[in-house]
């Protein structure tokens, strides 16, 4: 699950600047899970700008503002009431492909922070730094770039105490809970492997997945 948060509502507005006539579009999937982009932040959002001097054109709802075909027909239909600015409560993905799809200008009204799993209702913990070259099998099923501060691939750094991170004392040691399940499962052989170094020499952005192989 993408993981968003609100922007600060005065820094919305900001953005929108003397834009009168709005639009507004939401997402079904994450956005509607972490509460900043369901039918009740919409209707939130719409009455906080119309008290403000704002008019609401039009609103819409995609199941997934990342999906591209599906979005495209919800701001086309936005479109036609011809906005001065569509805020995209979405991902920054999704606020992508509303923006490659609208006549106008589009604003987000939250901010990205990772790809994360949902521990309880309300409460999210980063789970993937989406690095193209997963190591998991390798480290027990912990992801190491995203749970260790230092995003370290090769065991913990000299700073870790009492089994907790030197960055943040409050986490526990990505490297001691990656040796701990690695023992419990009997493959403590795979600490002793050595992981190339994360970086960005053999990545160029933007990238690209085709799984329909030559097909464009």
């Amino acid at each position: 699950m993408i993981i968003t948060q609100k922007k600060p509502i005065e820094e919305v507005m900001a953005l929108l600047g003397d834009a009168k006539r709005i639009a507004l579009i939401g997402c079904g999937s994450c956005a509607t899970a972490c509460a900043t982009g369901g039918e009740k932040e919409i209707a939130e959002l719409k009455s906080y700008l119309e008290s403000h001097g704002k008019q609401v054109v039009a609103t819409g709802m995609s199941d997934y503002c990342c999906m591209n075909m599906m979005t495209r027909n919800i701001v086309k239909k936005l479109n036609t009431s011809k906005p001065d600015a569509i805020i995209a409560m979405s991902c920054g993905d999704g606020v992508q492909v509303v923006a490659k799809h609208a006549d106008c200008v589009v604003y987000p009204s939250n901010n990205t922070m990772f790809l994360g799993e949902s521990i309880k209702l309300g409460l999210f913990e980063e789970a993937c730094h989406m690095c193209g070259n997963c190591v998991l099998g390798q480290t027990g099923g912990i992801c190491p770039i995203s749970r260790c501060a230092k995003s370290l691939v090769n065991g913990p750094c000299g700073g870790s105490r009492n089994g907790r991170c030197e960055v943040n004392p409050e986490n526990p040691c990505a490297w001691i809970e990656i040796y701990n399940k690695l023992v419990s499962l009997g493959q403590e052989e795979k600490i002793g492997i050595t992981r190339e170094d994360k970086g960005y020499e053999s990545v160029s952005y933007p990238r690209t997945v085709n799984i329909r192989g030559d097909r464009k």
